[in-house]
């Protein structure tokens, strides 16, 4: 047998319900939204970047994950967006990923402003490449010639950065105001990893 068996984390009680909820919220805010034309669709800015990253800030990367991939994906499920439902699990996965998992580096347990910023700011930016990125895939594959799909791309990432650097700024002051609260009611400690 090997010395270095290496434990297996259990999902917890807490996972479900910190997912869940932050998912839900995802979702909620997501709602709030102002929907723009684009040269081949629509576009849309809105509030759920703010809490997918929030969801990792506060409570870890795969919960926070988790809960941005699942929100936004049921999202655009229920809302006419469900063809681009499989690609935001992805990209906001990887958003909630990138913004719990960097503020936890070097020990930082998600305290440090400036790595909570770092996170936030991966977290949004890797997510605005992946959305950008899929968009032009999508384009060509349906039949819009290469220049629309870059003037798609024009439209959108300026549009998108300015909604991203937002949600970026907003998502680490309530981390910083929220995290405190869910100290002091000894509830941090349960929900975070």
């Amino acid at each position: 047998m090997e010395q270095n068996v290496k434990q297996k984390r259990k999902i917890t009680v807490y996972d479900i319900v910190v997912v869940g909820l932050m998912a839900a919220v995802c979702y909620v805010a997501t709602n709030f939204r102002i929907e723009i034309p684009t040269p081949v669709g629509k576009m849309m800015v809105h509030m759920g970047n703010i809490f997918c990253l929030l969801s990792g800030l506060l409570f870890g990367g795969l919960r926070g994950g988790l809960s941005a991939g699942l929100g936004s994906c049921i999202f655009d499920l229920l809302t006419g967006w469900a063809t681009s439902a499989p690609s935001t699990l992805i990209n906001k996965f990887v958003m909630g990923l990138l913004a719990g998992w960097i503020p936890r580096l070097k020990g930082k347990d998600g305290k440090s402003i400036p790595f909570n910023i770092l996170g936030a700011a991966c977290g949004i930016y890797g997510y605005t490449v992946l959305y950008l990125s899929y968009s032009f895939v999508k384009d060509i594959v349906l039949g819009s010639a290469v220049e629309t799909a870059w003037a798609d791309i024009v439209f959108k990432a300026p549009i998108s950065l300015a909604n991203g650097t937002l949600g970026l700024v907003i998502s680490v002051i309530l981390a910083a105001l929220l995290r405190p609260a869910l100290e002091k009611a000894g509830l941090y400690k349960k929900f975070a990893r």
